[in-house]
């Protein structure tokens, strides 16, 4: 990984949408996350994480945009252009299923880009081996219908821009270990691949 990766200074959102859904679920996911990443890559990311609207330009300010929630999620058409935009231009949507988001993600996913399919990425794909290696692909940190852990992204000109984790709940295991009581090894887990989807994100930046 190239040095001035950590050399450069970064922030990270969350993103606030409609539709009902919890936007602001796992509050200490995303500063404990950031935590990690400057203490154990040496990166230099702001401990503060603000919300930014899916229509705003301050989209553009970020590399990396974090969205997670329960439940419905609705981008208007004005919405879902700015979303796309942004991402086209070089920035990265993490998606993270909290549960009970994936008809409602999938779908509002097809009105940013209607020409893309959401496709499950391999275990070889380069986000699962940036800093900390998944030779298995994406780890399973919660239990909910005993499905397996899924990766899916969405790939535009060559370019991993959005990537949706289903059925693993990593901003869950980020979060506060009192929070929901995981083992040690599973928040590290979940700690490591958030760790490996921001290093893979703010590449990408770099290469704009």
């Amino acid at each position: 990984m190239s040095l001035s990766l950590f050399a450069q200074s970064y922030q990270m959102a969350v993103l606030k949408y409609n539709g009902g859904g919890d936007y602001y679920a796992n509050p200490t996911a995303l500063p404990n996350l950031i935590k990690f990443c400057n203490s154990e890559l040496g990166m230099n990311i702001s401990k503060e994480v603000p919300y930014v609207e899916v229509g705003s330009t301050d989209l553009f300010q970020y590399p990396l945009i974090h969205m997670t929630g329960h439940g419905n999620v609705v981008f208007s058409k004005s919405e879902a252009q700015n979303l796309r935009n942004y991402l086209l231009s070089g920035g990265f949507l993490h998606i993270d299923d909290n549960y009970g988001m994936d008809g409602f993600v999938r779908a509002e996913l097809k009105k940013v880009f209607p020409e893309a399919t959401l496709t499950e990425l391999p275990s070889d794909h380069p986000i699962f081996s940036q800093r900390f290696k998944f030779p298995n692909g994406l780890p399973k940190i919660h239990e909910h219908d005993g499905k397996r852990p899924q990766a899916f992204g969405i790939v535009i000109d060559g370019r991993l821009v959005c990537i949706y984790t289903y059925e693993t709940d990593l901003s869950d295991g980020w979060e506060d270990p009192q929070v929901h009581n995981d083992p040690p090894e599973k928040r590290r887990q979940a700690l490591q691949m958030g760790a490996n989807i921001i290093s893979y994100a703010f590449s990408n930046w770099m290469q704009r």
